[in-house]
């Protein structure tokens, strides 16, 4: 049974399938995408990237880390943020419904 669907987003834009409509996701890759378009939101990634020095940017990264624990969807505690290159980031997390979820931003 599905919980969430919602639109496929790639891009900034709608994904169409041949038929022209749109493709729909359902729940952990709706809950993925949701986490991704808050964060991408808040405009706190910008903020993190620009930032050069260590000690601000844990500070972003933990504001980043409660605003996607605020989503109830998301098992409270789980969520991880990790620098893998130079700004990108991979946002973890462990769905209450769905098991882990992961994000490259």
């Amino acid at each position: 049974m599905t919980l969430y669907i919602d639109l496929l987003i790639q891009d900034n834009d709608l994904v169409l399938d041949p038929s022209r409509q749109p493709v729909l996701v359902d729940d952990r890759v709706s809950i993925a995408q949701d986490i991704a378009h808050m964060i991408r939101d808040s405009g706190l990634l910008v903020t993190l990237v620009a930032e050069r020095d260590r000690l601000r940017q844990r500070d972003c990264i933990q504001q980043l880390e409660l605003l996607v624990e605020a989503d109830e969807r998301l098992v409270p505690g789980t969520a991880r943020i990790l620098e893998q290159d130079s700004g990108v980031y991979l946002v973890t997390a462990r769905t209450v419904d769905f098991g882990l979820i992961e994000v490259t931003l």
